[in-house]
Protein backbone atom coordinates (compact mmCIF):
# COMPACT_ATOMS: atom_id res chain seq x y z
CA UNK A 1 0.00 0.00 0.00
CA UNK A 2 3.10 2.45 0.75
CA UNK A 3 4.42 1.51 -2.84
CA UNK A 4 0.74 2.43 -3.89
CA UNK A 5 0.94 5.51 -2.12
CA UNK A 6 4.32 6.53 -3.29
CA UNK A 7 3.31 5.28 -7.02
CA UNK A 8 0.55 7.29 -7.13
CA UNK A 9 2.51 10.52 -5.63
CA UNK A 10 5.45 10.10 -8.61
CA UNK A 11 2.74 9.99 -11.00
CA UNK A 12 1.41 13.69 -9.92
CA UNK A 13 4.81 14.92 -10.10
CA UNK A 14 5.67 13.96 -13.37
CA UNK A 15 2.15 15.96 -14.51
CA UNK A 16 2.84 18.61 -12.77
CA UNK A 17 6.29 18.52 -14.08
CA UNK A 18 5.16 17.91 -17.51
CA UNK A 19 2.65 21.00 -17.00
CA UNK A 20 5.56 23.22 -16.29
CA UNK A 21 7.55 22.39 -18.95
CA UNK A 22 4.71 22.71 -21.32
CA UNK A 23 4.01 26.05 -20.14
CA UNK A 24 7.67 27.40 -20.20
CA UNK A 25 7.87 26.11 -23.82
CA UNK A 26 4.96 28.35 -24.43
CA UNK A 27 2.61 25.60 -25.22
CA UNK A 28 -1.50 26.11 -24.27
CA UNK A 29 -2.69 23.15 -21.95
CA UNK A 30 -6.56 23.72 -20.62
CA UNK A 31 -8.87 21.12 -19.19
CA UNK A 32 -12.07 20.40 -21.27
CA UNK A 33 -15.02 22.70 -20.33
CA UNK A 34 -16.90 19.16 -19.90
CA UNK A 35 -20.85 19.32 -20.73
CA UNK A 36 -22.88 16.33 -22.66
CA UNK A 37 -21.56 14.90 -25.01
CA UNK A 38 -18.06 16.96 -24.45
CA UNK A 39 -14.77 14.97 -24.38
CA UNK A 40 -13.05 14.17 -21.05
CA UNK A 41 -11.64 16.56 -19.00
CA UNK A 42 -8.08 16.07 -20.51
CA UNK A 43 -5.16 18.33 -21.30
CA UNK A 44 -5.17 19.75 -25.08
CA UNK A 45 -2.23 20.99 -26.81
CA UNK A 46 -2.76 24.66 -27.62
CA UNK A 47 -6.60 24.98 -26.12
CA UNK A 48 -6.34 28.82 -25.28
CA UNK A 49 -8.18 28.17 -21.84
CA UNK A 50 -10.03 25.74 -19.35
CA UNK A 51 -13.40 26.46 -21.20
CA UNK A 52 -12.53 25.69 -24.45
CA UNK A 53 -12.46 21.86 -25.65
CA UNK A 54 -10.94 20.07 -29.47
CA UNK A 55 -13.75 19.77 -31.49
CA UNK A 56 -11.90 16.85 -32.56
CA UNK A 57 -12.33 14.90 -29.09
CA UNK A 58 -15.98 15.71 -29.30
CA UNK A 59 -18.28 12.51 -29.55
CA UNK A 60 -21.43 12.46 -31.87
CA UNK A 61 -24.24 10.93 -31.34
CA UNK A 62 -24.66 11.74 -27.91
CA UNK A 63 -28.39 11.14 -25.87
CA UNK A 64 -28.31 14.46 -24.21
CA UNK A 65 -31.58 16.34 -25.33
CA UNK A 66 -28.89 19.39 -24.71
CA UNK A 67 -25.92 18.40 -27.84
CA UNK A 68 -28.79 16.81 -30.09
CA UNK A 69 -32.19 18.46 -30.77
CA UNK A 70 -35.18 16.71 -31.50
CA UNK A 71 -36.00 15.51 -35.30
CA UNK A 72 -37.40 18.19 -37.36
CA UNK A 73 -40.24 17.69 -39.96
CA UNK A 74 -39.30 17.52 -43.55
CA UNK A 75 -40.00 21.09 -44.21
CA UNK A 76 -37.97 24.61 -44.08
CA UNK A 77 -37.75 28.14 -44.23
CA UNK A 78 -34.83 29.92 -44.64
CA UNK A 79 -34.85 33.85 -44.91
CA UNK A 80 -32.39 36.40 -44.75
CA UNK A 81 -32.18 39.19 -41.71
CA UNK A 82 -28.16 40.29 -42.84
CA UNK A 83 -25.78 39.46 -40.09
CA UNK A 84 -25.77 42.78 -38.32
CA UNK A 85 -23.70 44.58 -41.06
CA UNK A 86 -25.31 48.10 -39.46
CA UNK A 87 -24.02 47.50 -35.69
CA UNK A 88 -27.19 47.39 -34.28
CA UNK A 89 -26.36 46.63 -30.17
CA UNK A 90 -27.24 46.87 -27.18
CA UNK A 91 -27.48 45.95 -23.90
CA UNK A 92 -31.62 46.29 -23.16
CA UNK A 93 -33.59 42.96 -23.42
CA UNK A 94 -37.30 43.58 -24.31
CA UNK A 95 -37.88 39.79 -23.50
CA UNK A 96 -36.80 39.42 -20.30
CA UNK A 97 -36.02 43.47 -18.80
CA UNK A 98 -38.75 46.20 -20.82
CA UNK A 99 -37.73 49.05 -19.98
CA UNK A 100 -34.37 48.55 -18.52
CA UNK A 101 -31.07 49.64 -19.67
CA UNK A 102 -29.28 46.04 -18.47
CA UNK A 103 -25.67 46.03 -17.86
CA UNK A 104 -23.35 47.88 -19.24
CA UNK A 105 -20.90 44.66 -19.99
CA UNK A 106 -23.57 42.40 -21.39
CA UNK A 107 -24.46 43.78 -25.10
CA UNK A 108 -26.60 41.97 -27.05
CA UNK A 109 -26.00 41.94 -31.40
CA UNK A 110 -29.61 42.16 -33.33
CA UNK A 111 -30.30 41.09 -36.63
CA UNK A 112 -34.51 42.02 -37.98
CA UNK A 113 -35.76 45.19 -36.33
CA UNK A 114 -33.81 47.59 -36.29
CA UNK A 115 -35.52 49.98 -33.67
CA UNK A 116 -35.23 47.68 -30.89
CA UNK A 117 -33.81 49.27 -27.67
CA UNK A 118 -34.62 50.05 -24.04
CA UNK A 119 -37.65 52.05 -24.75
CA UNK A 120 -38.84 49.58 -27.49
CA UNK A 121 -42.52 48.43 -27.31
CA UNK A 122 -44.65 45.76 -28.96
CA UNK A 123 -46.21 48.56 -30.63
CA UNK A 124 -43.46 51.15 -31.34
CA UNK A 125 -41.66 47.64 -32.81
CA UNK A 126 -44.89 46.99 -35.04
CA UNK A 127 -44.01 50.56 -37.23
CA UNK A 128 -40.74 50.52 -37.27
CA UNK A 129 -38.31 48.74 -40.65
CA UNK A 130 -36.24 46.10 -40.74
CA UNK A 131 -33.13 43.93 -41.85
CA UNK A 132 -35.15 41.44 -43.09
CA UNK A 133 -35.94 40.98 -46.68
CA UNK A 134 -39.37 39.72 -46.64
CA UNK A 135 -40.63 42.00 -44.81
CA UNK A 136 -40.22 39.97 -40.84
CA UNK A 137 -40.37 42.66 -38.09
CA UNK A 138 -39.38 40.18 -35.54
CA UNK A 139 -36.20 41.01 -33.35
CA UNK A 140 -33.81 38.22 -32.62
CA UNK A 141 -30.77 38.96 -30.56
CA UNK A 142 -27.92 36.83 -28.27
CA UNK A 143 -24.32 37.85 -26.42
CA UNK A 144 -21.87 39.48 -28.78
CA UNK A 145 -18.67 37.52 -29.19
CA UNK A 146 -15.54 39.19 -28.65
CA UNK A 147 -11.77 38.25 -29.40
CA UNK A 148 -9.68 38.94 -26.48
CA UNK A 149 -6.26 39.02 -27.01
CA UNK A 150 -4.58 39.03 -23.64
CA UNK A 151 -6.01 39.66 -20.14
CA UNK A 152 -9.09 42.25 -19.07
CA UNK A 153 -8.18 45.58 -20.44
CA UNK A 154 -8.05 46.70 -16.99
CA UNK A 155 -12.16 46.78 -16.89
CA UNK A 156 -12.33 44.21 -14.03
CA UNK A 157 -14.88 42.36 -16.13
CA UNK A 158 -12.37 39.97 -18.68
CA UNK A 159 -13.21 39.74 -22.17
CA UNK A 160 -15.31 43.06 -22.19
CA UNK A 161 -13.07 44.68 -23.54
CA UNK A 162 -12.06 42.13 -26.67
CA UNK A 163 -13.12 43.51 -30.19
CA UNK A 164 -16.71 42.51 -31.05
CA UNK A 165 -16.61 39.77 -33.75
CA UNK A 166 -19.43 40.62 -36.30
CA UNK A 167 -20.75 37.60 -37.99
CA UNK A 168 -19.75 35.97 -41.57
CA UNK A 169 -23.31 34.63 -41.90
CA UNK A 170 -26.28 34.80 -39.87
CA UNK A 171 -28.86 32.08 -40.88
CA UNK A 172 -31.92 31.94 -39.81
CA UNK A 173 -34.57 28.82 -40.50
CA UNK A 174 -37.68 27.63 -39.34
CA UNK A 175 -38.47 23.50 -39.07
CA UNK A 176 -41.16 21.25 -39.29
CA UNK A 177 -42.48 19.35 -36.89
CA UNK A 178 -41.92 15.40 -37.34
CA UNK A 179 -45.47 14.50 -35.39
CA UNK A 180 -47.65 16.81 -37.46
CA UNK A 181 -48.48 19.80 -38.64
CA UNK A 182 -47.64 23.32 -37.37
CA UNK A 183 -49.73 26.07 -36.65
CA UNK A 184 -49.02 29.37 -36.84
CA UNK A 185 -46.99 31.26 -34.25
CA UNK A 186 -49.09 34.32 -32.13
CA UNK A 187 -48.01 38.28 -33.10
CA UNK A 188 -45.67 38.69 -29.87
CA UNK A 189 -44.71 35.28 -28.95
CA UNK A 190 -41.35 35.73 -27.28
CA UNK A 191 -39.04 32.90 -27.31
CA UNK A 192 -35.94 31.85 -25.40
CA UNK A 193 -32.83 29.48 -25.11
CA UNK A 194 -30.22 28.73 -22.96
CA UNK A 195 -29.39 30.56 -19.96
CA UNK A 196 -28.11 34.19 -19.05
CA UNK A 197 -26.90 32.75 -15.48
CA UNK A 198 -26.48 29.31 -16.03
CA UNK A 199 -23.09 29.45 -13.70
CA UNK A 200 -24.72 30.81 -10.76
CA UNK A 201 -28.23 28.73 -11.47
CA UNK A 202 -27.38 25.27 -11.47
CA UNK A 203 -27.32 25.08 -14.95
CA UNK A 204 -30.75 23.64 -15.82
CA UNK A 205 -31.10 25.87 -18.99
CA UNK A 206 -27.91 25.26 -20.37
CA UNK A 207 -28.19 24.46 -23.92
CA UNK A 208 -25.17 22.91 -25.90
CA UNK A 209 -24.55 25.30 -28.87
CA UNK A 210 -21.06 25.60 -29.69
CA UNK A 211 -19.97 23.79 -32.63
CA UNK A 212 -17.46 24.37 -35.50
CA UNK A 213 -18.66 24.39 -39.31
CA UNK A 214 -17.01 20.73 -40.24
CA UNK A 215 -18.59 19.12 -37.06
CA UNK A 216 -22.01 20.51 -37.23
CA UNK A 217 -23.63 17.58 -36.37
CA UNK A 218 -22.00 17.70 -32.68
CA UNK A 219 -22.81 20.31 -29.88
CA UNK A 220 -20.56 21.22 -26.82
CA UNK A 221 -21.30 23.36 -24.00
CA UNK A 222 -17.81 24.68 -24.46
CA UNK A 223 -15.85 27.16 -26.43
CA UNK A 224 -14.93 25.10 -29.56
CA UNK A 225 -11.32 24.68 -30.73
CA UNK A 226 -11.84 24.52 -34.65
CA UNK A 227 -9.81 22.41 -37.39
CA UNK A 228 -7.86 25.19 -39.21
CA UNK A 229 -10.28 26.86 -42.15
CA UNK A 230 -13.36 26.10 -40.13
CA UNK A 231 -15.43 28.59 -38.76
CA UNK A 232 -16.73 29.07 -35.24
CA UNK A 233 -20.64 28.20 -35.15
CA UNK A 234 -23.57 28.97 -32.60
CA UNK A 235 -26.45 27.38 -32.98
CA UNK A 236 -29.49 27.99 -31.30
CA UNK A 237 -32.63 25.55 -31.57
CA UNK A 238 -35.45 27.25 -29.76
CA UNK A 239 -38.57 25.45 -28.07
CA UNK A 240 -41.53 24.77 -30.74
CA UNK A 241 -43.86 23.94 -28.47
CA UNK A 242 -46.57 27.16 -27.83
CA UNK A 243 -49.24 26.17 -24.88
CA UNK A 244 -51.94 27.94 -27.29
CA UNK A 245 -52.98 30.70 -24.46
CA UNK A 246 -50.18 33.16 -23.77
CA UNK A 247 -47.68 34.75 -25.56
CA UNK A 248 -45.06 34.75 -22.73
CA UNK A 249 -44.74 33.81 -18.97
CA UNK A 250 -42.90 34.77 -15.71
CA UNK A 251 -40.02 32.53 -16.17
CA UNK A 252 -40.51 33.80 -19.61
CA UNK A 253 -40.19 29.40 -20.43
CA UNK A 254 -43.68 27.91 -19.27
CA UNK A 255 -45.39 29.44 -22.35
CA UNK A 256 -43.45 27.73 -25.07
CA UNK A 257 -41.68 24.49 -24.35
CA UNK A 258 -39.33 22.14 -26.14
CA UNK A 259 -40.47 19.13 -27.77
CA UNK A 260 -39.52 15.23 -26.42
CA UNK A 261 -36.61 13.59 -28.05
CA UNK A 262 -39.36 12.07 -30.64
CA UNK A 263 -40.26 15.33 -31.54
CA UNK A 264 -43.65 15.31 -30.19
CA UNK A 265 -45.03 18.18 -27.80
CA UNK A 266 -45.66 17.73 -24.55
CA UNK A 267 -49.62 17.40 -23.41
CA UNK A 268 -51.87 20.32 -23.91
CA UNK A 269 -49.28 22.07 -26.50
CA UNK A 270 -49.20 22.83 -30.13
CA UNK A 271 -46.34 22.79 -32.75
CA UNK A 272 -45.11 25.90 -34.02
CA UNK A 273 -42.28 26.22 -36.62
CA UNK A 274 -39.06 25.57 -35.11
CA UNK A 275 -36.52 28.39 -34.84
CA UNK A 276 -32.88 27.68 -35.62
CA UNK A 277 -30.69 30.39 -35.76
CA UNK A 278 -26.75 29.90 -36.77
CA UNK A 279 -24.13 32.44 -36.53
CA UNK A 280 -20.90 31.52 -38.03
CA UNK A 281 -17.98 33.34 -36.97
CA UNK A 282 -14.20 33.30 -39.11
CA UNK A 283 -11.51 33.58 -35.98
CA UNK A 284 -7.78 33.42 -36.79
CA UNK A 285 -6.49 29.93 -35.24
CA UNK A 286 -5.76 29.81 -31.35
CA UNK A 287 -7.59 33.06 -30.67
CA UNK A 288 -9.33 33.14 -27.42
CA UNK A 289 -13.09 34.38 -27.27
CA UNK A 290 -15.66 34.92 -25.15
CA UNK A 291 -19.60 36.01 -24.97
CA UNK A 292 -20.32 39.16 -23.11
CA UNK A 293 -22.26 38.03 -19.61
CA UNK A 294 -23.37 38.91 -16.77
CA UNK A 295 -21.20 39.44 -12.84
CA UNK A 296 -20.21 36.18 -11.58
CA UNK A 297 -20.70 33.85 -14.84
CA UNK A 298 -17.51 33.97 -16.12
CA UNK A 299 -18.20 34.63 -19.53
CA UNK A 300 -18.66 30.99 -19.52
CA UNK A 301 -19.48 29.25 -22.89
CA UNK A 302 -22.37 27.64 -20.83
CA UNK A 303 -24.59 31.01 -20.49
CA UNK A 304 -24.63 30.98 -24.16
CA UNK A 305 -28.03 32.40 -24.84
CA UNK A 306 -30.57 34.04 -27.55
CA UNK A 307 -34.28 35.29 -27.84
CA UNK A 308 -36.74 36.59 -30.66
CA UNK A 309 -40.21 38.37 -30.04
CA UNK A 310 -41.96 37.26 -33.01
CA UNK A 311 -43.97 40.47 -35.27
CA UNK A 312 -44.00 38.55 -38.65
CA UNK A 313 -46.58 39.60 -41.27
CA UNK A 314 -49.72 37.14 -41.46
CA UNK A 315 -49.00 36.96 -45.18
CA UNK A 316 -45.15 35.75 -44.10
CA UNK A 317 -46.41 33.39 -41.85
CA UNK A 318 -48.86 31.91 -43.51
CA UNK A 319 -46.27 30.89 -45.81
CA UNK A 320 -43.75 29.68 -43.61
CA UNK A 321 -46.89 27.66 -41.99
CA UNK A 322 -47.75 26.54 -45.92
CA UNK A 323 -44.40 25.33 -46.63
CA UNK A 324 -43.58 23.62 -43.27
CA UNK A 325 -46.80 21.52 -43.46
CA UNK A 326 -46.33 20.75 -47.13
CA UNK A 327 -43.03 19.01 -46.25
CA UNK A 328 -41.13 21.85 -48.92
CA UNK A 329 -37.45 23.56 -48.83
CA UNK A 330 -38.35 27.24 -49.00
CA UNK A 331 -36.16 30.28 -49.46
CA UNK A 332 -37.53 33.66 -49.16
CA UNK A 333 -35.40 36.87 -49.29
Amino acid sequence: MRESAMGRRRAVAVMLALELLLIGLGVGVAWGAGGAGDAPRRPVAGVPGPDFVDMNAVRSGAADPATSPPPAGAGSYTWDCGRNEIGHRNTANVVTAPGYPGQAHHVHDYVGNVSTAVESTPRSLAGAPTTCRNGDRSTYYWPVLRTVPGGDGGSGHPGHDGEIQVPAAVTLTFLGNPSGNVVPMPARLAGTVGDAVAVTNGGAHAVATWTCSSTAERRTTAYPVCPVGDRVLRIFDFPSCWDGRRVDSENHREHLLFATRSGACPHNTFPVPRLRMTLAYDLPPGVRFQIDAFDGQRNSPLTDHAFFLNLMPESVTARVVACLNAGRTCHDG
